[in-house]
């Protein structure tokens, strides 16, 4: 089987920090002047503000391959996609890729929001190299597909974010690239269209296209990759079967907590944040401290203390409840049921969520806190602080059948009626 992507020595660096934006003939001069000094009397250039994003980068694609890449936000995984497809280039190495690539980087990449979506399916075949002939030929296949009959002929910039990236995947799996990149593409839509785009990937790659699929959603690539890459700070920590890659991604994390009684220190430890700095996390059921076992019989209340440096508009405090394959079964926001947007003053703060009773199952979960300003950031740690949550049968469900395997992510125990007819 032939080589179709191959990756040598790859390297991306960035510059950080604020960018003025020139908006005057002085700043534009003042700017040239600065730069002409820098590079005339620096030895050495400025790289306290430069960050690598991804460093040493090396692998091979077969053709009819489907590589997972995994790893953390920040882990390097979307820069190195963007290069493949050719949207930004390296700082160092080079990549030879052999064929037409279409990508799925973020949600409508590519499309004219001015345009219909008729029209859009045509822009993107030619931008592919593609006849009209053979766009045609596709043309209802695409728009079954996508779900958009009915809003074909009207400008894409009045889809909803669903109908958009329904558009704009079926639009790239279906125009028979020989390449395909998708980044999160399974983040948006319903679940009917999420096993659709799962299995028009599977079908995509037994024709013997390439897939380079990258994703939070562990079962997602062990159902669809053959090989995982594993990044971690902008470098390549393990390549192999997509099992054993999957599984050690899965058992990392340095803001995975495995003693509460650690907690503080390990708070103390993670990086700092200009808006908000974690104080402590603790795990309550009747009002006593526990630790990571919990009983599924009884309520358990998140206690999250922070203080908040800085006023800030739409802080939010959150957390997901998830599987190990780091599927989210739940998440629950701190100000969920407000009617506006909080604003919240520099201060110390407590925010306690509440899992009721008989919803959580006898499993391992993991619980994973997050921080972050709406639709603009992450705070740090950008992945979270994640501490593993083991629980333990003793509430209402299955009692009388001791022993009886619990199917299921949740153990939810709903009030039934039955009655003789």
């Amino acid at each position: 089987m032939s080589t179709i992507i191959s990756v040598e020595h790859l390297s991306k660096q960035y510059r950080i920090g604020s960018l003025k934006r020139p908006n005057s003939f002085r700043d534009i001069f003042d700017d040239k002047v600065r730069s002409i000094f820098k590079k005339k009397y620096q030895d050495n250039p400025v790289t306290e503000n430069m960050i690598w994003a991804l460093q040493d980068v090396s692998f091979s694609v077969n053709e009819g391959e489907v590589l997972g890449i995994v790893g953390r936000n920040g882990a390097g995984k979307s820069t190195l996609l963007k290069i493949l497809a050719r949207i930004t280039g390296p700082t160092e190495g080079r990549i030879r890729i052999k064929g037409r690539i279409a990508s799925l980087l973020e949600v409508g990449t590519g499309f004219s929001g001015e345009l219909t979506g008729r029209e859009n399916i045509f822009l993107n075949g030619s931008i592919l190299g593609m006849r009209k002939s053979e766009i045609t030929r596709k043309l209802d296949e695409i728009i079954a597909f996508a779900e958009v009959e009915k809003f074909i002929d009207t400008p894409v910039k009045r889809y909803s974010t669903g109908m958009y990236m329904r558009l704009a995947f079926t639009v790239a799996a279906h125009l028979e690239p020989e390449i395909l990149i998708i980044d999160e593409v399974l983040a948006v839509g319903d679940a009917q269209f999420q096993k659709k785009c799962l299995g028009k990937m599977k079908d995509v790659s037994h024709r013997g296209r390439t897939v380079l699929f990258v994703s939070h959603n562990m079962k997602a690539v062990r159902q669809l990759c053959s090989r995982v890459i594993l990044l971690r700070n902008s470098v390549i920590v393990a390549e192999g079967p997509t099992y054993e890659v999957t599984e050690k991604y899965l058992n990392e994390g340095s803001s995975s907590i495995t003693s509460l009684s650690a907690i503080p220190k390990i708070l103390s430890s993670l990086p700092t944040d200009e808006t908000i700095v974690w104080k402590n996390i603790g795990l309550l059921q009747d009002g006593k401290p526990v630790t990571q076992t919990v009983l599924n019989g009884r309520a358990l209340d998140i206690v999250i203390d922070y203080r908040v440096r800085e006023r800030a508009v739409g802080l939010r405090i959150f957390f997901d409840i998830s599987d190990e394959e780091e599927t989210i079964l739940f998440r629950s926001f701190h100000d969920e049921h407000a009617n506006v947007i909080p604003t919240m003053e520099p201060g110390d703060y407590r925010s306690i969520a509440t899992i009721p009773a008989d919803i959580l199952a006898p499993m391992k979960y993991d619980l994973g806190i997050y921080s972050g300003i709406h639709n603009v950031r992450y705070c740090s740690p950008t992945d979270g602080i994640h501490i593993p949550l083991f629980v333990e049968a003793s509430g209402r469900y299955n009692q009388a059948y001791l022993g009886d395997t619990h199917r299921g992510k949740l153990g939810i125990a709903l009030e039934w009626s039955t009655v003789k007819s």
